[in-house]
């Protein structure tokens, strides 16, 4: 199945310990309703920057990530289906939804291509 990256872009953070915790609560009973699926809990992120092919660092984007967390799930439909009820939402956020690229080698194809050319000679 693929995986997929969910970045998070604003949101608020609540304010006072009980407003805090009803958000907390929040994640973690959306994160156990998407336990199987979910790879990497991620975690919120701090200070930001943009580094551009200069070397100069910039101020990040109004709209920059705020936190993330890696799914698998069927196929795109089903990676937008399992982010519907991220609490950000309510926090006034969004969530970027992207499919993350396997690039790691498989060793069994790289087994048969060695059985191939043993059998070519």
């Amino acid at each position: 199945m693929p995986a997929y990256l969910l970045a998070y872009h604003g949101g608020s953070i609540p304010e006072g310990e009980d407003a805090e915790a009803r958000s907390l609560d929040a994640w973690n009973e959306w994160m156990e309703s998407i336990a199987e699926q979910l790879i990497d809990g991620g975690n919120p992120v701090g200070e930001t920057r943009l580094l551009t092919a200069e070397g100069t660092l910039v101020e990040a984007p109004l709209d920059r990530v705020t936190g993330y967390s890696i799914i698998v799930a069927a196929d795109f439909d089903d990676a937008v289906r399992l982010t519907v009820g991220c609490p950000v939402f309510a926090d006034g956020g969004s969530v970027e939804i992207a499919e993350l690229i396997d690039m790691s080698l498989d060793d069994d194809e790289d087994d048969e291509d060695e059985d191939e050319d043993e059998d070519e000679e």
